[in-house]
């Protein structure tokens, strides 16, 4: 008797996929990778420019709105929150629907917060109501979760640094594109529902092209063991950590960046508006720079010493801070911009090497050892984007209390350089002053490890 077939699910599915095959992936996986990546990238950067959608629109909030500067903080670090929730579903969601099938499925919940946005975003309405429909806005951050996660899947190990750091620089460049469009805005005296009105239709764009273009990975699959035993393992927490410290930073000062210039250096909205998008735009730009780095020089040696020039960089914020130096705050604030960006890149690409170090460490080798790397580092990355972006909550409240208890971000910088003495500590007693046998307390005690995590 003849077994029956298996039946083929319809649309754009693959349901055999190994990046590791270096004849594959010359023959037909690069070339597929890329064309998923570039359209990942549009996804993502139309999601971050949601997610911080709020970030410009309280620029144009003035007097009349009848919000105070606490309001407003407390207003995006709420969007900023549910952001960094989000990441967890929206990590899983990939094997459950499919890579193509969620990026259009997120792509269109997009519209849900841009709609409401154009709705109310008029003086009179009630800051309950505004902060309701801003926690709308929060799902675009789950957008990079579910990429990131995407795009994981499609490239070899050699490769992940490289497509990991431009599938997040390209869908963090969201941030400063939506700044400029508001500049622009603003500067031609045009109101906040012209903005909405432009992402309303490049929203439906992204979906579009995405259902045309991308492709489903049928060996993605949910494993909720490792999902379990990411959660376990204490090098996911570690690596949350870190990574509050970098993207924390990116996203918080990006939310942040332009209410510190209007209420501590009483710039104007439009004033803002000239200098809000520099930083997050340069530290966008760099995060691919951030992965290249860590392929070839080890993750953690990039991160230890960018964590170093962000404590520098925030010393000199306080004291810019302290002696009302606008032209010298802008100047630090955009390197630190920078500096976070770039360890964006560093601090993933250590994801997967630290998962692979350990599987070596456990003795395993081969396809064996790059499947285990590869299930661990794949369920932790979404628990890691999850935790890092708290960080931007973290600095938006922290802003919050330091002007309602001193008026200025002064008290916040001070906080903020004593966590990267932490971040910068514990990047060099975890990953650089032992070798990985050492700190693995699983690790065989008969099997040497073949990679140190200096090298991740």
């Amino acid at each position: 008797m003849t077994a029956p077939a298996v039946p083929r699910r319809s649309g754009r599915w693959i349901e055999q996929w190994d990046p590791e095959d270096e004849g594959f992936w010359k023959a037909t996986g690069e070339k597929t990778a890329r064309r998923n990546l570039w359209f990942s990238v549009l996804s993502e950067h139309i999601g971050f420019s949601v997610w911080t959608l709020w970030s410009v629109l309280v620029l144009f909030m003035g007097p009349k709105y009848g919000l105070t500067p606490a309001d407003k903080f407390l207003l995006t670090s709420m969007v900023t929150l549910v952001g960094a929730v989000v990441r967890v579903p929206y990590t899983f969601a990939v094997a459950v629907f499919g890579g193509r099938n969620w990026t259009v499925i997120s792509a269109s919940l997009l519209l849900v917060p841009t709609v409401a946005a154009f709705a109310v975003m008029k003086p009179g309405t009630s800051f309950t109501t505004f902060l309701l429909v801003g926690l709308l806005a929060g799902i675009g951050g789950g957008n990079f979760a579910s990429s990131m996660t995407n795009i994981n899947a499609f490239f070899p190990l050699k490769k992940k640094g490289w497509a990991l750091g431009l599938n997040a620089g390209g869908g963090n460049v969201g941030v400063p594109v939506i700044q400029l469009v508001a500049l622009a805005i603003i500067g031609a005296n045009g109101g906040p529902r012209v903005l909405l009105g432009i992402y309303i239709p490049l929203i439906v764009l992204a979906a579009v092209l995405g259902a045309v273009f991308m492709d489903n990975l049928a060996t993605v699959k949910n494993d909720t063991g490792a999902a379990k035993d990411a959660a376990r393992d204490a090098h996911t927490w570690i690596m949350s950590f870190l990574y509050v410290g970098t993207f924390g930073s990116f996203i918080g000062y990006s939310f942040a960046f332009g209410q510190v210039l209007t209420n501590q250096f009483g710039r104007t909205p439009l004033q803002a508006a000239y200098l809000t998008f520099i930083g997050p735009l340069l530290g966008s730009l760099i995060r691919p720079v951030g992965g290249w780095l860590a392929d070839r020089y080890g993750g953690a040696r990039i991160t230890l010493w960018n964590y170093v020039g962000m404590a520098a960089a925030t010393a000199i914020l306080v004291v810019a801070s302290m002696q009302k130096s606008l032209p010298l705050f802008v100047s630090v604030f955009v390197v630190l911009f920078v500096l976070s960006g770039l360890g964006n890149g560093s601090t993933y690409k250590m994801i997967p090497g630290i998962f692979q170090a350990k599987a070596l460490a456990k003795g395993l080798e081969g396809e064996e050892a790059v499947s285990y790397g590869r299930r661990l580092s794949g369920a932790s990355m979404g628990l890691i984007g999850a935790v890092g972006a708290l960080g931007g909550v973290g600095i938006n409240m922290a802003f919050r209390q330091s002007f309602l208890s001193y008026g200025s971000g002064t008290g916040a910088f001070v906080a903020f350089l004593a966590f990267y003495g932490v971040c910068f500590a514990l990047t060099w007693a975890v990953y650089l002053r032992r070798p990985a046998g050492q700190a693995v307390t699983e690790a065989t005690a008969e099997t040497k490890p073949q990679l140190s995590y200096a090298e991740v």
